[in-house]
Order: structure tokens, then sequence, then C-alpha cells
């Protein structure tokens, strides 16, 4: 599937927000710290003005946000198109009945779920997280929205860390995804990120 990569100005002044924290949350790790991002209120706004631009007039119906940081670049997407947004949670945050979907880390598994009737047969969707790496995460998030008969449109990530894929998996992410930017990091990093991911 295809990998677009935004190439406009905006880009540099919005990856220059973003700290990378190294060794946290342990020695080895370059943490990608988007919370600086939103504390400047132009770079966050060229955040999501981006996404807008690029999804607006797509007859996106559905936004699904990935529990934790999809939720802060979502709703606002989700505001600007004209769509609903709809959590992906983690397990047993989310009352009533749910779907859920597990998906393969490194060292285990781990959950995704959705209230039940989010989503409608022959919805459009668009899926939505900060960050994209092995793609174990919103592959998932592309099974649960499958499931309800959903077309997803594409996912779109603030940051994508391509050297996990080559190192670890050395395969292409089997979607379709569109990112801002890229972090490059070596291949030991790259095991001890999947290492803590997990």
């Amino acid at each position: 599937m295809s990998h677009f990569k935004c190439q406009d100005s905006r880009i540099n002044e919005i990856k220059s927000k973003i700290r990378v924290v190294p060794n946290f949350p342990k020695p080895g790790i370059m943490f990608q710290d988007i919370t600086t991002l939103l504390l400047d209120p132009k770079a966050f706004k060229n955040t999501i003005d981006l996404f807008v631009e690029r999804y607006k007039g797509k007859n996106i119906s559905v936004v699904a946000g990935i529990e934790a940081r999809g939720f802060i670049f979502g709703p606002p997407i989700a505001l600007a198109i004209g769509a609903k947004f709809v959590p992906l949670r983690k397990p047993r945050k989310l009352p009533g009945d749910v779907i859920s979907e597990k998906y393969v880390l490194e060292y285990g598994t781990d959950c995704l779920e959705m209230h039940i009737g989010a989503v409608e047969l022959g919805e459009r969707a668009l899926v939505v997280d900060d960050l994209i790496a092995t793609g174990g995460t919103i592959g998932a998030a592309i099974k649960l929205l499958e499931r309800t008969g959903a077309e997803v449109v594409e996912c779109a990530c603030v940051i994508e860390v391509p050297d996990l894929k080559a190192c670890l998996l050395d395969v292409d992410l089997p979607f379709r995804h569109y990112v801002m930017t890229e972090i490059r990091i070596g291949c030991q990093e790259a095991l001890e990120w999947m290492t803590e991911s997990s």
C-alpha cells in the first residue's frame, strides 16, 4: 500500500517543536515528546490544518483515534471535516458493549476496543495516531473498523519511525498511511524501542 509524506513548508516548524527526550522511559530510548508541540498554538494549528487540508471533501464520516495521543489530534480533525470521532481504547476502558481486536507485540499481545454501533456499514473512516512504528496498533484499528463494514481510507500520523520496519520487520506496512515527518534511529535503538513498547 502507499506511503505518503507531507512536503509542506510548515513541516520544519512542526518537527522543530517535537522534543526528543533521551533515555526515557528507559536507557536507550529516544522518546518523541509531542507535548512541546501542543504548547505552541501555531505549530499545533498547522499540524491540524495539514491533516484537514488532506481529508476535507473526501466523504470521511468517521475519525477513529487510537488511545491515547490519537485523542489529541483526532477530535479537532473530525470537527473540521464534519465527521464523528470514535475512540479506540485499551481493554476495559469503555462502558457498555464493545468489539475487540488483539494484536501482536514483540513480547506478548495487546488489544484495542470500540463501542458496538459506533461505526456503521459503508462508512468511510480515517485512523489517527501520533506515531507509527511497526504498525501493529494501527493494523488492529483497521481490522476493528473493517469488521463493522467500514472502509478505511487512510491512516494519519505526525511521526513515523521507519527504522523499526527496516531493522525488525523488513517489510512495508500493508496499508495506506500518511505521515508528516520521520525520525531516524539505529537498529539497536529499534530493538530497545520494541522491547519497551511491549
